[in-house]
């Protein structure tokens, strides 16, 4: 099963974390990234104008961790490099209309992309 296939299969609920240029942590509930190319290297988030996207401007390394609904443990772990954004709202209010986002299109600023560095399983090595 591709990620694509995975995430849109797989119900659960998601925690992107990113730092500061102090090596703060921040951690955000997100909805699952979205793949919206046939490439399953690279994923996107849309965000507001929030801690998080505020931390990726000054390091562009990410973590999200998605744990599945249902017994046990399962899920993922995605580290993440930023790669481009985009700030067209017509675009960005179309994708977050058609994955049910529950952010607002005023809020809806950024179309995050991300390169995927490694997945993992929520618990051990993989």
């Amino acid at each position: 099963m591709t990620l694509r296939e995975y995430f849109e299969q797989v119900r659960g609920v998601g925690v992107l974390a990113t730092t500061d240029a102090a090596a703060q942590v921040n951690q955000a509930i997100y909805a699952k990234p979205m793949f919206l190319d046939d490439d399953d290297a690279t994923c996107s988030f849309i965000m507001a104008n929030r801690l998080t996207h505020d931390n990726l401007e000054h390091n562009p390394s990410a973590s999200y961790l998605f744990i599945e609904h249902g017994e046990g443990y399962a899920g993922k772990r995605l580290s993440l490099i930023v790669g481009q954004q985009e700030f067209d709202p017509e675009k960005i209010k179309a994708i977050r209309r058609r994955n049910n986002l529950p952010l607002s299109d005023d809020e809806c600023r950024y179309l995050v992309h991300f390169h995927i560095e490694a997945v993992r399983p929520l618990i051990g090595n993989g």
